[in-house]
């Protein structure tokens, strides 16, 4: 009901202003024949964008940093991510996803601003957003192309929306009357990928724009179209973490991998935009427009990987074994005899998403008189997107494998026996399968209505104030389980099959190829061949899937016959997907808003002040559709049989839906001041309150219970049995947790500021973030009531807010032409800048334990928030995640007469990617606590910490402008061919996990417009 009232209301707010347009476009009869000031974006080359970004940065009222388009579709890189990261204080991740660091993006991911990963996104300063379970744009999805530019702030005002705390980026495309006529701009260019090889990737794009004046005002109408496709190539080799023996040197423990593998990934992605508007006046005080914009994200890859599944207990390493100072393995040769061989799967992995964001919006402006100012806004934005993920596995016994770990990468080592071994597909056999499937669909409505009153006065200059209110409903299913990994075959079924499902049964072969690795790391190494299962085996969901897991039951069958006993092979079935709550995460959030803001001024100081103060006030209220499931496991015993101890809570065992209600108020002041020295010199100081709301994937109400029984029973001869109860435990494990507040930052922000020319700045910038409510996995308390009403408090982990910190630290950017060289050499220039962030993190309540204990589960909070090592001991102490210490981008720039170039160098320091991501955590790390009462197992749950490294690329353009009308561009991405390497933290110091190369990129794009 109250959604269609929003719609009613909308419908109701567009025709009266539809009406209004017309009546005013009647009934005045100001002069139409010269209209209102126009602005005029259109620029030459690179320099001038430099100048036009600059006067943004000088003459704003916050602290911003721009990119500036050299014209229409001219963003200087090949994603919306790229441009950002040679903004100063700016960093993007290189990995496709946060939580899966295993492969690698080539065009970059997830935005950081000042080191913190929580940023706001907006299209035109509207709020922006995708379909992915978060708050903000994957930048990766929109077309550059369609870019006029874009702006970053660093610190807010009370009139910007509020949820950025790290900062806030604002996309922006080009209105019909930002041009003085008619404008037709043209693009196409194409992409060739040196590792990837084969075919080209094409790009192209169009604009047209034209404006026209007529009897009822100036009309405006451009359209925006584009188009574009890449393809490229990661090759990964990667090291599994290390284990602690103390049975291989005598006397001493050291440390082995349990092997080394290597992967190539395939990324094919084809994005589309359209974006259209429509613009009118009347004349200076009267104008509006209409916006729609559309960006298709489709996107397809396929991995073949080979990966260690090796028990590193039963290891044996050669004699000639070099060992570090730490004890950690540097070269020699593993063999398990044992096992019968090193366990190694090989899996044919794909994946797809197809992801789509709509936005329609309305904007009116209407100037009354010479003091009021009056704009209104509305916007609906529809966001989706869908995913399939697909692996399925082969695997095969490694006779030895030789490692040689001192170099900058790793060295393995084989020879034409163990090439051919590999190559053989009669050694492999059918291993396992795993699907994922997710739909997300998100749909938000905005009305914003601002006023504003400019003073005549000598110190005022104006107040502004306005209400914004927004309604966003967004649901999300994942399939249950969500990556639903099932054994085909493996040698842990022991006698429930007659024998593993090998490709030399002639029952079980096919259906594979041989995956050679041709020109691997560019070349610059050489792995063996593997036998992978066709893409289409992984492609054929389900249908293929049940036909592998029909070996299974062959092979149980044939098990079952030879034992002369009743087969109980239980059948292979797919994750749920569609209608099962475990899997959907309904949510729904309404905000009203009220700001005020006051602009002033003191010009006639010796050095003038200027700035803005203000306060917003934000009411969000949260509606989520849950589920709550709870299982009773406790002990149950029968007459005559007793029961003794603790007693057990009458609780029956339920599931039901629940719906979860949550509220809260946010009073964000802000101040933002400038001093101005001189004309070319100035200073700012701002101070501001913000806030980030959860993610919505953050938000789920899915929670899981449990009671259980820690029970002794004693057996008498002479009369019944009795169990006595020790205790009673009541957990749980929540996939979100709709109470959860905002994270909330107090800030404080000092720049100064020297701009000593038209494209030529030095600035400094130094910032001080003080952070609480941060939301990290932790217990809460969960009430539920037995059969006669009494409550039980269950300790459920979820996420909570749960740790306060802060972020520190300073920008510095420089930017100059030298003008003054004598003729062509006047067009040299250079930008530079660089960032320092330091940080640290506070738990409310201390989770740390200096020997971890239990498995790796959402409930082993410290091993999630402190990491846990393979002998069992927590690291603790660590910084915010994808925060690096220190980043900069340099560039050498040339702009003269028809020459345009540069070359770019971007680098960030390591920084902590996760603490429990998939490919460095397990369940069989050694119990080393002295207090335990199980020293020397291996049955200790660990998570390593896992980083990436130092990374920098070169990248670099060459343009030549034959007239005013056509250009030519040529582009080199990663020219330097850099490796992305990752590292896992361990006792013995930080280990190389993963080396990635993606190779070079060039291409060519020739411009057209008039």
């Amino acid at each position: 009901m109250q959604v269609n009232q929003f719609k009613l209301n909308a419908m109701a707010l567009a025709a009266a202003q539809i009406a209004f347009m017309a009546g005013a476009a009647h009934a005045q009869t100001a002069d139409t024949g010269t209209g209102a000031n126009t602005a005029t974006v259109v620029v030459t080359g690179q320099r001038a964008s430099l100048e036009n970004a600059q006067k943004i940065k000088q003459n704003s009222d916050e602290i911003v940093d721009s990119i500036v388009a050299a014209d229409i579709g001219k963003l200087p890189d090949k994603s919306v991510t790229e441009v950002l990261q040679r903004v100063v204080g700016v960093t993007i991740d290189r990995t496709m996803s946060r939580s899966d660091p295993e492969h690698y993006s080539v065009e970059g991911s997830g935005v950081s601003i000042r080191g913190l990963s929580w940023v706001r996104s907006e299209l035109n300063g509207r709020d922006s957003f995708s379909a992915n379970g978060g708050r903000s744009l994957n930048f990766e999805d929109v077309p550059p192309e369609l870019m006029a530019g874009v702006d970053i702030y660093k610190n807010p005002s009370a009139e910007q929306i509020e949820g950025g705390i790290g900062g806030l980026v604002n996309l922006r495309t080009a209105l019909p009357f930002d041009f003085k006529g008619r404008k037709v701009a043209l693009s196409a260019s194409t992409t060739y990928s040196e590792l990837k090889g084969g075919k080209w990737s094409p790009s192209a794009s169009i604009l047209l724009s034209d404006r026209w004046k007529t009897g009822l005002g100036e009309f405006g109408v451009l359209v925006d179209f584009a188009h574009s496709e890449s393809g490229t190539r990661t090759d990964g080799f990667q090291v599994e973490p290390y284990y602690p023996r103390d049975n291989i040197v005598a006397g001493r423990t050291v440390w082995i991998p349990k092997g080394a593998q290597w992967r190539t990934l395939n990324f094919n992605r084809e994005r589309q935009g359209l974006y259209g508007a429509l613009q009118w006046k009347k004349d200076a005080n009267l104008r509006s427009h209409v916006t729609f914009f559309k960006s298709k994200y489709d996107m397809q890859w396929d991995e073949n990987a080979i990966f260690a599944a090796s028990n590193p207990y039963n290891f044996q390493v050669s004699p000639d074994a070099t060992w570090g100072a730490n004890g950690q393995f540097l070269t020699g040769t593993f063999a398990s005899p044992a096992d019968g061989g090193i366990d190694y799967g090989a899996d044919t992995r794909v994946a797809s998403r197809k992801s789509d964001t709509t936005d329609i919006s309305w904007n009116v402006e209407w100037r009354v008189g010479d003091s009021w100012t009056f704009t209104s806004d509305l916007q609906r934005i529809k966001a989706k997107s869908n995913g399939f993920d697909s692996t399925v596995a082969t695997a095969v016994k490694m006779p030895t494998q030789t490692l040689d770990l001192t170099g900058d990468r790793p060295n393995l080592i084989f020879n034409d026996a163990q090439r051919a071994h590999l190559a053989n597909a009669g050694n492999y056999y059918w291993n396992f399968t795993q699907e994922h499937l997710d739909q997300s669909e998100s749909e938000s409505k905005a009305l914003k209505l601002d006023a504003k009153y400019t003073f005549e006065n000598p110190v005022l200059r104006d107040l502004r104030f306005g209400v914004r209110f927004t309604k966003r409903d967004a649901t999300t299913e994942l399939s249950n389980p969500d990556y639903h990994w099932a054994a085909v075959t493996a040698p842990w079924m022991g006698t429930s099959i007659s024998k593993l499902a090998y490709l030399s049964d002639p029952r079980f072969g096919g259906n594979t190829y041989l995956g050679t690795f041709d020109n691997f790391f560019n070349g610059k190494a050489s792995v063996p061949s593997v036998v992978f299962p066709n893409v289409s085996v992984a492609t054929g969901f389900p249908q293929s899937y049940a036909a592998l897991h029909e070996y299974y039951q062959i092979l149980c069958r044939e098990a079952a016959a030879n034992a002369g006993t009743a087969p109980n092979c239980s059948p292979w079935t797919p994750a749920a997907f569609g209608g099962n709550p475990s899997g959907i995460n309904e949510q729904s959030e309404k905000t009203k808003a009220f700001y005020t803001q006051l602009r002033f001024g003191w010009d006639d100081l010796k050095m003038p002040i200027d700035g803005n103060v203000g306060v917003r006030y934000v009411k969000t209220e949260m509606d989520a559709n849950g589920y709550t499931v709870f299982n009773n496991t406790s002990a149950v015993v029968n007459p005559p049989q007793t029961l003794t101890g603790v007693p057990i809570p009458n609780i029956p065992a339920y599931s039901a839906g629940r719906d979860y209600q949550n509220s809260y108020s946010n009073v964000l002041p802000s101040l933002n001041l400038r001093l101005k020295a001189r004309d070319d010199l100035q200073f700012r100081f701002a101070l501001a309150r913000a806030i980030s709301r959860p993610d919505f994937s953050q938000l789920q109400g899915y929670t899981t219970l449990s009671q259980s029984t820690d029970t002794t029973t004693t057996i008498f001869p002479d009369r019944p049995s009795n169990t006595n109860v020790n205790s009673v435990s009541q957990t749980g494990e929540g996939k979100g947790n709709p109470m959860l507040k905002p994270i909330k930052s107090d800030q404080l922000d000092l720049t100064g500021e020297w701009y000593f020319g038209k494209s030529s700045s030095i600035t400094l910038a130094m910032f001080h973030k003080r952070l609480k409510d941060i939301i990290v996995n932790q217990t809460y308390q969960y009430a539920l009531p037995d059969v006669n009403g009494r409550m039980y408090n269950f300790n459920v982990t979820a996420p909570v807010n749960g740790a306060s910190g802060r972020a520190t630290g300073f920008e510095v950017a420089y930017q100059q032409y030298f003008d003054k060289l004598p003729g062509a050499w006047a067009g040299i220039g250079v930008q530079a800048n660089y960032t320092y962030v330091d940080s640290n993190t506070k738990l409310s309540t201390s989770t740390f334990t200096a020997y971890c204990s239990g498995g790796n589960n959402v409930a082993n909070v410290n091993l999630n928030q402190n990491g846990c090592d393979t002998n069992g001991q927590s690291f603790g102490d660590l910084p915010l995640q994808y925060l690096s210490k220190n980043a900069y981008n340099l560039a050498l720039l040339y702009d003269y007469g028809k020459w345009s170039a540069r070359a770019a160098w971007s680098w960030r320091s390591k920084n902590l990617q996760g603490v429990n991501v998939n490919g460095t955590r397990g369940g069989d790390g050694t119990d080393t606590n002295p207090n335990s009462a199980t020293p020397g197992a291996t049955n200790i749950g660990w998570a390593l910490p896992t980083w990436a490294d130092d990374y920098g690329q070169l990248d670099a353009s060459v343009s030549y402008q034959f007239n005013e009308r056509m250009q030519i561009v040529v582009d080199g991405s990663n020219l330097t061919d850099s490796k992305y390497k990752q590292l896992m933290q361990q006792g013995i110091g930080m280990m190389g996990r993963a080396w990635f190369v993606s190779g070079p990129r060039y291409s060519a794009k020739l411009n057209y417009s008039f």
